[in-house]
Parts: C-alpha cells; sequence; structure tokens
C-alpha cells in the first residue's frame, strides 16, 4: 500500500479502551469494530500461536473494505505453559492473584493488521516480576473490582501496579497492544506514523 493518497481508515477490532487509547496515544484516531469469535485455546496449541491466531482471527472477523486497516489483538497471561484468561469470577480471579505471587510470568500480545492486500502479525513476549502478596492484598484487590475484565486478573495501568516489582519487555503489551510491533507493521502498511509531527 502506498503511502500516497489519504491515510487509509484503521479499524480497531476490539472494544478495548485502552487498545483504542493507546493508538490514540501514537495519533491515530480507530474506528471501534465489535467482534465475536471463539477464544478457546485448541488441543496442543502453545501460547503463543493462540494469541497470535486470535490476533489475525479478531482482524479477518472485522471485516472491512476499501482502504481500510484492520487491526486485532489478543493478550495472554501464561503461567508455567498456562494461559491465564480472564478470571470467572471472584474466586478464579483469587486464584489467579495467587497463583502469580511472588514470581514471573510471562505476557504475550499478539498484533495483526490485515487490509489493502496485506495480513501479518507480530508478537511481544515481556516478563512479569510479581512481588508476594497476602491473601488480604488480593481480596482487596478483586473487590475495587479492576481485575474482573483482565487477563491474568489484574491491570498493569491500574492498582495492580503496586503488585510489579519488575518488568522486562512492553509496558504497553502487558496492557493489550504492543506499539513496538503495532507501529512496524501500520509503517508496513504505508501509515506514516511521524508526519505528523513534521515541520
Amino acid at each position: 500500500m502506498s503511502v500516497d493518497g489519504p491515510r487509509p481508515t484503521i479499524l480497531l477490532a476490539s472494544q478495548s479502551p485502552r487498545r483504542r487509547a493507546l493508538l490514540e496515544q501514537i495519533g491515530l484516531r480507530p474506528q471501534v469494530v465489535a467482534v465475536e469469535i471463539d477464544e478457546a485455546v485448541r488441543p496442543g496449541e502453545s501460547a503463543e500461536d493462540y494469541v497470535r491466531r486470535l490476533a489475525q482471527a479478531k482482524a479477518r472477523a472485522a471485516g472491512g473494505a476499501g482502504r481500510a486497516l484492520i487491526l486485532g489483538a489478543d493478550t495472554a497471561v501464561v503461567v508455567d505453559d498456562r494461559i491465564l484468561g480472564k478470571p470467572e469470577g471472584r474466586q478464579g480471579a483469587l486464584e489467579m492473584l495467587a497463583l502469580l505471587s511472588g514470581r514471573a510470568h510471562r505476557v504475550l500480545s499478539g498484533v495483526a493488521v490485515v487490509g489493502g492486500g496485506r495480513q501479518d502479525c507480530r508478537l511481544s513476549v515481556s516478563h512479569v516480576h510479581f512481588r508476594a502478596t497476602t491473601a488480604q492484598e488480593r481480596i482487596a484487590y478483586w473487590e475495587s473490582g479492576e481485575g474482573a475484565d483482565k487477563a491474568g486478573a489484574y491491570a498493569i495501568q491500574g492498582r495492580g501496579a503496586i503488585f510489579i516489582e519488575h518488568l522486562e519487555g512492553s509496558y504497553s503489551g502487558v496492557m493489550g497492544l504492543p506499539l513496538f510491533e503495532t507501529a512496524a507493521l501500520l509503517t508496513a502498511a504505508g501509515i506514516d506514523l511521524l508526519g505528523a509531527c513534521r515541520s
């Protein structure tokens, strides 16, 4: 896709306000498209393949036409090769937080761009080190409501940050959309992300 002419429309195949805010951070104003896909893990599927597959499936499910570029993303918290999705209620969240306590885990974020005759996907891998947490802290965090709809039952950009001792990798990737990989994909598709900054 050529960089000449009007900028293509960016469709975000996600209703996540965090992903939309991250795109706005790099100067984009995406149109949000709701998609429904089966997010079940396939037998024998690795966590890396899982997030890449879902990112691509979301982008394809959003449709789009003309000069639209569709961006799909998926994020998973992984401990001992076990994928932690969004918790199913209080007990599930507390179990996840207890599992993360005092140890490191991986956060995998896949991002895909479809459109303009292109289909590409990249993967971000981060290592997050949690400090040891108490049962009382985990209960209080659950009751804050913040982790109810987050993979791994916590949000790095919110109160969950107090549990994070060390991060190796992408902060935005742990939030749900790795901006380095996203920018690389969009640039390859012809989006000039820094054009508006030129004098």
